[in-house]
């Protein structure tokens, strides 16, 4: 898989290379919409975050910032990744879209993600 999360001077960096991967990570019952980022730091729920995004074939970084809503910590049940979701701010209304084109139709899909 190639989201790969890096953390440098406190941002979070994101990489989603195809819809398959923006399917798993993509929180649509989030309020404002949420993406799943996968880490093994720790944060607290309420925690605000900063993650510069690469969004498949997007030319440039989309910055983003949330607020920690789901936490997935290291060794979950049933194989689950580590990591955390992020509740997107409403300035982030333009990502939420373009995330929701991409994955037109597939939303409603039923396969598994990394949060359900």
């Amino acid at each position: 898989m190639s989201i790969v999360p890096r953390i440098s001077h406190g941002i979070l960096s994101l990489v989603i290379g195809n819809k398959e991967e923006l399917l798993k990570a993509y929180m649509p019952f989030i309020n404002n919409g949420g993406l799943f980022i996968p880490t093994t730091r720790s944060y607290q729920l309420g925690e605000e975050v900063f993650m510069l995004m690469t969004l498949m074939d997007e030319p440039d970084k989309i910055p983003v910032t949330g607020r920690v809503v789901w936490v997935t910590p290291k060794a979950a049940q049933g194989g689950r990744i580590p990591g955390i979701g992020i509740q997107l701010s409403t300035e982030d209304s333009q990502l939420v879209s373009k995330v929701e084109t991409y994955l037109a139709g597939a939303l409603s899909s039923g396969r598994r993600t990394n949060t359900l």
